[in-house]
């Protein structure tokens, strides 16, 4: 039906607590609709066209809505970035991942000693930017790692990059996700997060970098491979399935850098739109002509929502809205475009952690002739299951497709 599906991941753009919320002490949170009641209306008008109105706490503001809107229901036993990832490609997370909020096992520490070579600071919950701040001066004394972990299932190792630098601070993560976190600690994710500048003005750079655990089963990437349709992962995708069924993978340094590299691959030209900027990606323009693309735009979350910066997070939702409007434009009719979040993160909501929250599902197609309803989905997994049957893929996985809805 469709020659090229694009889904954008807003990382932690929620829109209100999941049924299940309660188990997570995050009933009444509510990403989006907290933020515009913070800041007032937000000018979304890209978003509101597609029908982000029609399914979230906002201000509708917009009269005509050409896409289709709907809620997702996470069935995931987490609410952190892998598991909303892994169940939209079809492999929700049933067995929880696990988490140590008052930081690692002197076991664990005493085996990452052993196996990097290098001591520790830190190894407590914590906000990144706080602790880097209260512990780099010391890093930069000792040149010891600093290591700490959130409510999600991460091991994170923080590091100056004139202290260690990048290559030895990837080579860390690698050797603690092979031979550090295993067994029982078998986290979701290995973080490096490198910092630049001196005591007091401390700065995480782009250089992040993610080494997550690998599946149990397979994802929707990798049916769609073995049929030969080609894929693409944008921003930390490739990290998040562990490079798993991705054909090429494109890191980003930002968000507006991860909509710029889209409409790059999408084919975007010097003359361009209004919205989308030109970009040093030339080599890219036009490379993607048919089979699928995920995005994930981890901004909203990393800089805004773990640092509750509601100011923030609302203008980067509008800079994101500002270039959608140019993307929509350089879509044709056999193109389909996905907008999605992975879980919340209220920046208004207590502690620096994400939210359980319902998601919003948004598709826009210049085929499509008015608005269209896709109600509340049981999973994430329905989008996995949508472009498996627009490619013609049989695998059976989790997820109902709604690909027949976008159909009328």
């Amino acid at each position: 039906m469709f020659k090229r599906i694009i889904t954008i991941v807003t990382d932690s753009v929620g829109i209100g607590h999941n049924p299940d919320a309660e188990r997570f002490g995050d009933t009444g949170a509510n990403t989006l609709g907290h933020i515009e009641e913070a800041v007032g209306p937000l000018q979304i008008p890209n978003l509101r066209k597609l029908g982000i109105g029609r399914i979230a706490d906002i201000t509708p503001q917009q009269d005509t809505v050409v896409g289709a809107f709907g809620r997702m229901h996470e069935q995931s036993t987490g609410k952190d970035t892998t598991s909303g990832h892994w169940e939209m490609m079809g492999h929700p997370v049933k067995v929880p991942f696990p988490t140590f909020y008052d930081g690692f096992p002197q076991e664990l520490m005493d085996t990452f000693t052993k196996e990097t070579g290098y001591g520790f600071l830190g190894n407590e919950a914590a906000s990144g930017t706080e602790i880097i701040e209260r512990l780099g001066e010391e890093h930069m004394r000792t040149g010891n790692p600093i290591v700490y972990t959130s409510a999600d299932s991460v091991f994170q190792i923080a590091a100056h990059e004139s202290i260690i630098p990048l290559e030895d601070l990837y080579k860390m993560c690698q050797i603690t996700r092979e031979r550090v976190c295993i067994g029982d600690y078998y986290v979701g994710r290995i973080i490096a997060r490198p910092f630049v500048g001196e005591p007091g003005h401390f700065v995480r750079t782009s250089n992040r970098h993610d080494y997550s655990r690998l599946p149990e089963g397979r994802f929707v990437l990798q049916a769609l491979q073995d049929a030969k349709v080609p894929t693409i992962g944008v921003g930390k995708i490739g990290d998040i399935y562990a490079h798993i069924g991705l054909d090429q993978s494109f890191p980003t340094k930002s968000n507006s850098h991860g909509m710029n590299l889209v409409a790059a691959l999408l084919g975007h030209t010097a003359d361009g739109t209004h919205s989308i900027q030109d970009t040093s990606d030339t080599t890219l323009e036009g490379r993607f002509t048919y089979g699928y693309m995920m995005v994930n735009l981890v901004e909203f979350d990393s800089l805004y929502g773990h640092r509750r910066d509601v100011q923030g997070y609302g203008r980067e939702l509008e800079m994101f809205d500002y270039q959608l409007g140019g993307l929509l434009e350089l879509l044709t009719e056999s193109d389909l475009l996905l907008i999605t979040a992975d879980h919340g993160n209220d920046p208004t909501w207590k502690g620096t952690d994400h939210t359980r929250e319902l998601v919003p599902i948004l598709a826009y197609s210049p085929s499509f002739t008015g608005p269209i309803d896709l109600g509340d989905r049981r999973s994430f997994a329905d989008i996995g299951q949508t472009i498996l049957e627009n490619f013609g893929v049989k695998e059976s996985f989790a997820g109902e497709s709604f690909l027949q809805l976008l159909a009328k």
